[in-house]
C-alpha cells in the first residue's frame, strides 16, 4: 500500500475528482487519502469519508488542512474528539467560527471524558472565535463537572467577559473563584486584573493587585497601563517608579505614554536611558512610544534624533513625525517628512499619516503640495476619499481659497459628517460667500444632520462678512434657545465683530456688558480693531485699558494695539504695549508671509 501511496501525484487538479474518489474509496490508510486531501480544500467529502471509515489523517496533512482557515474548525474538533493530546503535538487555539449545533454534538461528545486538558483548548478557541459568547456557555457547563477544569479554565472565562464587555458575568467568575480557592494562582490575577481595568473599574483593579504576595511583570504593567488609559497618569507613574521586578518594553511603553500626558520630560529621558542599558534588542514599538513622548514635550530635536537613528521605522514612526511637525506649526518640515516617506517606501502612509500631511499644507496655505497629496491619495486604489481624509482635503482646499474643488470633494463624499458640512460653510463664510453658507445650511438641515458650535461660528462669520446683523442676531439665537448650544467666547467675539464692522460701535458695547461671562482679549480686540477702523479715538482708548486688563489676549491683538500707536508716532504707547506683552510671556513673529512658489523642477513629484 505505501508503494501505490506514491503513485497518486501532488497536482492532480486537472483530474476528474469524482473519478478520483470512486477509484480510491475503499481505502482505509490514512497516507493514500492525505495524498488526494490537497486538492479537494474546497470539499469536506473526503475528510467525511475518511471518518467514516475510521481513517486517521498522519501529521504532514494535518498541517497541511491547517493552512485553510474552513478546515480550522475540522482539525480541532478532531483532535479533541479522538484525544490526540496524549500522544501529539499540544492543541493550538485555531480561532474557529462553529454553529450551534455543531457545538452542541462536540459538548455531548465530550461529556463522556470530562478533563480539564480536553476541554480547555476547545474553550480557547470558542473564546478567541468571532462568537466569544460560545465559550461562555461552554463554560457554564463545565462547571457542573468538576474533574472537567482547573484554573486555565477561568482565565479563558474572563477573557470572554472582556471581550463581551459581560460585567456581571465577570464578577460571578470572581466569586467563584474566592469560593473554590484558585484565587491564589498569578495567572487567575492577573486576568482579574486585566478584567477590571478593561471595564473601569480602578478600585477593584488596585484591589486585587494590592492582593498579589509577588506581582510579577504582568501584574505592574497591568495596573501601569490601566492607571495611564484611564486618566490616573500621576498614579500609573508612582507604581512604575514603585516597582520591584526588571520592567519589559511593554511595561516601558505605558509609563512612556503617561510622562507625554504629564509633559514628564525627566522622567521620560531617565525612562530612555533605562531602555538603552537593559534593552539591546529593537523594539518598534518601544521606539514610537519613544518618539511620540519628545514630540508631545515639544522636544523636536531629540525625536529627530530618535528617528534617524531608527533601523526599522513603520507607519506610526513616520506619522507621528509628520505629526508632531505640524502641531509645532513647522509644517514645511511636516511637508519634507512625508515626501521622504513616500520616496523611501520603507511603510505605506495610512490615514491618520495624510490628515496630519493635509493639515500641514492647510496651516501654510500650500495648495500646490496639497494638490499633491491630493494626487498621491488618487493613486492609492486602497484609499478612499471619505470620512478623515474627506474632510482633511476640505479643510485644505478651503484654508487654500479654492473653494470650488472643496465643494466637489464635498459633493463626492459618500458618508457627509457634521465636520463635512461645518467645514464647507465655514469656508463660504470666509470667501465672502454668506448667502450661500445659509443654503448650504438649509441643505444639511434637510438631511437631518444636527449643528454643533462649529457650524454656528460659520454662520455667524458669513453674517460677520456679508453685514447680515439681523440674520446675524437671529443665528445666535436660535443657536441658544432651539438648539441649547451655550455660546463660547469665539462666538460672542464674532457678534462684536459683526456689529463693529457695521460700524455699531455702541450697540457692540452693549453686546459686551450683558454677557453672561467675562469679556476676554478675543471679544475687547474685535471691538479695538471696530473702533480703528471707524476712527474713535475715545472709544479706542476706553477698549484699550479693557483689553490690557483681560486675559486670554492674543499676540495679534497686542500687535495691532502697539501699530495703531506707531502709525500716529506715538512711540512710548507702542513701547509700552510691546513691555506688557513681553511681561506676559508672549513674543511676536518675526514677520513673515506665506508665498508659496511652485518650481517647475517639482521637487516632490
Amino acid at each position: 500500500m505505501p508503494y501505490f501511496h506514491h503513485l497518486l501525484p501532488p497536482p492532480i487538479r486537472a483530474v476528474d475528482h469524482r473519478i478520483c474518489r470512486l477509484v480510491f474509496s475503499p481505502a482505509t490508510s490514512s497516507s493514500l487519502d492525505n495524498r488526494l486531501r490537497p486538492p479537494f480544500f474546497a470539499s469536506h467529502t473526503i475528510h467525511t469519508d475518511m471518518l467514516f471509515i475510521h481513517g486517521y489523517p498522519d501529521m504532514p496533512i494535518f498541517v497541511l488542512w491547517g493552512f485553510n482557515g474552513g478546515y480550522k474548525c475540522s482539525i480541532h474538533h478532531f483532535q479533541v474528539l479522538h484525544e490526540w493530546l496524549s500522544n501529539s503535538m499540544p492543541l493550538k487555539p485555531l480561532k474557529p467560527s462553529i454553529s450551534f449545533a455543531q457545538f452542541t454534538q462536540i459538548h455531548a461528545k465530550l461529556l463522556t471524558n470530562p478533563k480539564p486538558h480536553i476541554f480547555n483548548p476547545l474553550l480557547g478557541s470558542l473564546v478567541n472565535s468571532i462568537s466569544p459568547e460560545n465559550g461562555l456557555f461552554l463554560y457554564n457547563q463545565m462547571l457542573h463537572y468538576p474533574s472537567s477544569h482547573n484554573h486555565f479554565t477561568f482565565t479563558y472565562a474572563l477573557k470572554a467577559c472582556c471581550f463581551l464587555h459581560q460585567t456581571q458575568k465577570g464578577l460571578e467568575i470572581h466569586a467563584h473563584l474566592i469560593k473554590s480557592g484558585h484565587l491564589s494562582d498569578i495567572f487567575i490575577q492577573n486576568s482579574l486584573l486585566h478584567f477590571y481595568i478593561l471595564h473601569g473599574d480602578v478600585s477593584s483593579a488596585s484591589l486585587i493587585f494590592d492582593s498579589i504576595p509577588n506581582p510579577d511583570v504582568v501584574s505592574w504593567t497591568s495596573i501601569i497601563s490601566g492607571f495611564s488609559k484611564l486618566g490616573f497618569e500621576k498614579e500609573a507613574l508612582g507604581k512604575f517608579l514603585s516597582m520591584n521586578v526588571r520592567p519589559n518594553s511593554t511595561t516601558l511603553v505605558t509609563a512612556l505614554s503617561a510622562c507625554s500626558s504629564l509633559r514628564r520630560l525627566k522622567l521620560g529621558k531617565a525612562i530612555h536611558g533605562l531602555r538603552l542599558r537593559t534593552l539591546n534588542e529593537e523594539n518598534v514599538s518601544l521606539e514610537n512610544a519613544l518618539l511620540d513622548f519628545y514630540v508631545r514635550c515639544a522636544y523636536l530635536r531629540s525625536a529627530e534624533n530618535l528617528f534617524e537613528k531608527m533601523h526599522k521605522r513603520d507607519v506610526v514612526s513616520w506619522t507621528t513625525m509628520i505629526g508632531g511637525y505640524a502641531q509645532s506649526g513647522l509644517c514645511e518640515e511636516a511637508v519634507r517628512v512625508f515626501q521622504n516617506m513616500v520616496h523611501a517606501g520603507e511603510a505605506i502612509p495610512n490615514e491618520a499619516t495624510l490628515v496630519n500631511v493635509l493639515s500641514a499644507c492647510s496651516s501654510i496655505s500650500a495648495l500646490h503640495l496639497g494638490q499633491w497629496v491630493h494626487s498621491y491619495i488618487n493613486s492609492r486604489h486602497d484609499v478612499i476619499i471619505d470620512g478623515n481624509v474627506g474632510n482633511a482635503l476640505i479643510n485644505m482646499y478651503v484654508k487654500c481659497g479654492n473653494m470650488e474643488m472643496a465643494i466637489l470633494i464635498f459633493k463626492a463624499i459618500e458618508h457627509k459628517d457634521i465636520i463635512s458640512w461645518s467645514t464647507v460653510i465655514s469656508g463660504l463664510a470666509m470667501n465672502g460667500l454668506g448667502k450661500q453658507a445659509f443654503v448650504l445650511f438649509s441643505l444639511m438641515l434637510v438631511h437631518g444632520i444636527s449643528p454643533d458650535d462649529i457650524t454656528f461660528l460659520g454662520l455667524l462669520s458669513a453674517c460677520s462678512h456679508g453685514g447680515l446683523i439681523n440674520q446675524g442676531m437671529m443665528v445666535f439665537e436660535a443657536m441658544k434657545d432651539v438648539y441649547n448650544i451655550s455660546p463660547q467666547i469665539r462666538h460672542y467675539a464674532c457678534m462684536v465683530d459683526m456689529y463693529g464692522k457695521a460700524g455699531l460701535l455702541d450697540e457692540a458695547e452693549a453686546f459686551i456688558k450683558e454677557m453672561p461671562m467675562e469679556a476676554e482679549g478675543p471679544v475687547w480686540g474685535a471691538l479695538l480693531h471696530a473702533c480703528q477702523i471707524h476712527g474713535n479715538e475715545k472709544k479706542y482708548e476706553k477698549v484699550r485699558e479693557c483689553l490690557l486688563g483681560s486675559k486670554g489676549v492674543t499676540v495679534g491683538a497686542f500687535a495691532l494695539l502697539s501699530n495703531t500707536y506707531a502709525s500716529c508716532d506715538r512711540w512710548n504707547d507702542a513701547n509700552d504695549v510691546r513691555v506688557a506683552m513681553r511681561s506676559r510671556g508672549l513674543k511676536k513673529m518675526a514677520g513673515c508671509s506665506w508665498i508659496e512658489l511652485v518650481n517647475p523642477s517639482n521637487p516632490v513629484g
